[in-house]
């Protein structure tokens, strides 16, 4: 989930619909996957920041490399794009159950409509029109501004909360017709039985469902390709984000992340590691053909990149369960605030991107600059915001 607050982190999972009589059920918390959600958001800032100077255009500002350095910039967002946005599905899935679970059908949706809608909406009105004002004055031909905004709709970042907000009205009508056994816990919230972890095996199946779900979609949908009006830019990606999301709905109902075995972070981390020059050798093949649909090289960029995204999820969910599973005023802060980020941060990364405009540096550099000033800019942004009478309800 991007962003805090994006699904309802807290420790209470009532396991079936609210009553008078029922008495909740509470679970350790997980503070380990608020970390996690910090270092994602910082991933899309850092994301964001790196498509300005590298060779990659689809920004709303920016300078495309004219050094070599700007490869080292397209390397990051090529494997940063395989896995990150997946990761926060993944944990939206996971904070999902205990959501609907303790609010209810309708307090559910209220509660996403709010957490999702009114950011979503406000984008659009607010900073929407703000980030696209350079490029419509570079356009000497555009029509009005208004005429211009209308042809150019899309959500932006806000796309992520778009789709959330999606599968959350899908799972709770899921969750209406075929809803929890009664009276059966979830394992997440059972100390006194281990949950048992799926293994090896089964890790491996995930990926080649994946792969291949991902591969036959493409056919469809390649790489690329974007979506208008909804505003999907990456819409290739979909199988990850609806299985990792259905994983994370899973995995709370069956503890999986209370305790990520050590076989995990080490194999996911020696996948991702050899995964990681599969992906680029495929995609800089001769005439794009990992790019174009159907061929076997798209098949093997598919199996590669499945395969390092599993990886990389898998050895960030070992490293923090273990390492940064603590409570601490800095971690509280940040993952307080994170959600306010991530709806934030397009404004001060264009900002910062114009600002920097008349420096000529290596792309790597200007890249480092921008983004080392734009986390901290972000995050007391985010704290300005949600220091507004309310703000904290939503963000």
């Amino acid at each position: 989930m991007a962003p805090d607050r994006l699904a309802d982190s807290s420790p209470r999972t009532d396991t079936g619909p609210p009553t008078e009589t029922a008495a909740p059920t509470t679970r350790p918390r997980l503070y380990y996957l608020d970390h996690l959600r910090v270092v994602l958001t910082a991933l899309v800032v850092l994301h964001h920041s790196a498509i300005i100077y590298g060779n990659i255009p689809l920004f709303y500002y920016t300078e495309p490399a004219d050094d070599p350095s700007g490869a080292l910039l397209d390397v990051f967002l090529v494997l940063n794009q395989a896995f990150f946005m997946g990761f926060f599905f993944l944990i939206s899935g996971f904070f999902t159950p205990g959501s609907l679970d303790r609010r209810g059908a309708r307090g559910f949706l209220r509660g996403r409509l709010m957490r999702l809608g009114v950011p979503l909406l406000l984008f659009l009105v607010l900073l929407r029109p703000v980030v696209y004002l350079g490029i419509y004055l570079a356009d000497p031909d555009a029509p009005p501004y208004w005429l211009h905004y209308v042809q150019t709709w899309e959500p932006g970042p806000m796309w992520f909360v778009e789709t959330l907000l999606v599968f959350a009205l899908v799972y709770a009508l899921i969750r209406r017709f075929r809803p929890p056994r009664e009276g059966a816990p979830a394992a997440a919230v059972r100390p006194d039985r281990p949950a048992r972890v799926p293994g090896p095996l089964a890790v491996a199946g995930f990926v080649a469902v994946l792969a291949a779900l991902t591969y036959l979609w493409r056919i469809a949908v390649p790489i690329g390709a974007t979506w208008p009006i909804v505003g999907l830019p990456t819409p290739a990606y979909m199988p990850q984000y609806v299985l990792l999301f259905a994983a994370g709905a899973l995995a709370f109902r069956r503890g999986w992340l209370d305790a990520v075995p050590r076989w995990a972070g080490w194999g996911g981390a020696g996948t991702a590691l050899l995964m990681a020059p599969v992906i680029m050798l495929a995609i800089s093949a001769p005439r794009e053909a990992a790019l174009q649909p159907g061929t076997w090289q798209s098949l093997l960029l598919a199996a590669a990149e499945c395969a390092f995204a599993v990886g990389a999820v898998l050895t960030l969910l070992a490293v923090f369960q273990r390492r940064f599973n603590r409570r601490s005023r800095a971690w509280t802060f940040l993952s307080e605030h994170a959600y306010a980020v991530y709806f934030l941060h397009i404004l001060v990364v264009v900002g910062l991107g114009h600002a920097f405009s008349w420096w000529e540096a290596p792309a790597i550099a200007k890249f480092a600059a921008v983004g080392a000033l734009a986390l901290p800019l972000c995050w007391g942004a985010a704290y300005a915001l949600r220091s507004l009478p309310r703000a904290d309800r939503v963000f």
